[in-house]
Order: C-alpha cells, then sequence, then structure tokens
C-alpha cells in the first residue's frame, strides 16, 4: 500500500459537508468513488478537518492509502479527470510515510471568512461570501477579536452538536481586515470546535454594525453559554484555507 497525499479544492455549494454523510453527497464521497474509478479500490479519504454544508477550501488535506502501482502524478490526473462535473480538484499529490496521517498529523489548521460589505447583491461571490449591506467598522472588529486569542473556554462558540472532548481550545490568532468592499477575517488553530469560527464571526459582525460592544466579545466569552452568542455566521462565506505539519516547518 502506498499512502498518497491530495490537496483538495472544493466548492461546497451542492455538498452537505466533507464527511461522508448518509442523507446527501459530500465531498467525500465523491473523491471515494474518483479513486475507485482510478483504481478499482475502496480507499477511504482522511482529511485535516472536516466542513459543514456550504463550506469551502483552497487547500484541505487528505490521504488515501492505494495498492495499485500508480505515481503521484497520474493519480491526481486520473481522481481528476473522474471527479468531473463536481466542483473539486486535486491540485497537489505526494507519496507520504505509512505513519503520516492528514487529520492526526495536523498540528495547524487556517480558515478564512468572507464578509462582502456592500448595497449592491452579489453575483459573482454568490455563495462565496456573507453579504451584509450596513457598513462594518473593521479595526473595531480587529481589536474585539483579540480578547478570544489565546487558551479558553470556548463554549458560547460551540456548536451543541459538537463532538470534541472538552470546549477548551488555543486560538493561535484572530485577525480582521478590510479589503475594498470585503472585510477578511482569518483565524488558525491546532483544532477547532464545530461552529467556532463561524460563531466567532458572527459576533465580531455585530460588533462592526455597532449591535455589540467591543467589550462584549470577551463578555460571551467569559460566559461560557451557548446562550450568551449573538449571531451564528452563514457557512458559505468560510473557507479551510491550509493545514500545516510538523514537516512544513514554522
Amino acid at each position: 500500500m502506498t499512502r498518497f497525499a491530495l490537496t483538495l479544492e472544493f466548492d461546497g455549494t451542492p455538498f452537505m459537508g466533507l464527511q461522508r454523510q448518509p442523507h446527501g453527497p459530500s465531498v467525500q464521497e465523491s473523491v471515494e468513488r474518483a479513486v475507485h474509478g482510478v483504481t478499482g479500490e475502496r480507499a477511504a479519504l482522511y482529511s485535516a478537518g472536516r466542513t459543514d454544508t456550504g463550506v469551502h477550501a483552497y487547500a484541505m488535506r487528505s490521504h488515501v492509502d492505494i495498492a495499485k502501482q500508480i505515481d503521484a502524478f497520474r493519480l491526481m490526473e486520473a481522481i481528476n479527470a473522474h471527479l468531473r462535473p463536481d466542483p473539486i480538484a486535486v491540485i497537489a499529490c505526494e507519496e507520504k510515510p505509512a505513519d503520516w496521517h492528514a487529520r492526526f498529523s495536523c498540528i495547524e489548521r487556517s480558515y478564512q471568512y468572507r464578509i462582502a460589505n456592500r448595497r449592491a447583491p452579489l453575483t459573482l461571490d454568490r455563495n462565496r461570501a456573507w453579504h451584509l449591506a450596513k457598513p462594518l467598522d473593521a479595526e473595531a472588529m480587529h481589536r474585539a477579536a483579540q480578547a478570544l486569542v489565546g487558551l479558553h473556554d470556548f463554549t458560547t462558540f460551540r456548536s451543541v452538536q459538537c463532538q470534541s472532548a472538552s470546549p477548551v481550545k488555543t486560538l493561535d490568532r484572530l485577525s480582521v481586515r478590510r479589503e475594498g468592499d470585503y472585510v477578511i477575517i482569518e483565524t488558525a488553530a491546532r483544532s477547532f470546535l464545530h461552529h467556532q469560527v463561524r460563531s466567532m464571526v458572527g459576533c465580531l459582525a455585530l460588533v462592526g454594525m455597532g449591535r455589540w460592544r467591543e467589550q462584549q466579545v470577551a463578555e460571551a466569552l467569559a460566559a461560557q453559554d451557548r446562550q450568551a452568542l449573538g449571531l451564528n455566521a452563514p457557512p458559505h462565506g468560510l473557507f479551510f484555507v491550509a493545514a500545516r505539519y510538523p514537516e512544513d516547518g514554522a
């Protein structure tokens, strides 16, 4: 068996998420079907993270174990051919040691959330950004966000369906900046709770709109109560950006 690391780019709009679901299409199902079409093998796809319905990825790291003798480039090309017309692409493929694991070897995951902050409705970015017409104060959002950086109990920002053993996580960074009509939120951590990023973004948006004081983000965190959450941002503005591994360096 050869372990191949795949880097996946996908538009999450038509999928119920990355992980295989009994009630609808998933990215995992599509990739596993494509691998079977190439190799005839029922290989399982393991990924660095999970994504909800409608969440996208620039570079999701995954892996499959394959018995067929095939080089990485040919495998990538063949999988991409079998994935059509699904909006998924393997943008990189390489062999890895048998003890390398897309999920368990990962030491940092990063996400980006895009808010389109303009009056006009979205056309090209429909389903790829959260549209908010009311002007946002990105600088206030960034200041409020810093209360969430570090080791905290993120119960307030955790979905009731979250299966993590503990609500305590370390958020490595969380930044907010404006790029023209867009407000970009970027965050990274070793791992995240279910809905954590979307919940943080929703509360920061309330600050940006002037509906929350900056200090209310810290107060919501301290409450350790899901009832203190102000708003959960929709999934379609969220992108999985990258997964980092020890061999990638700092």
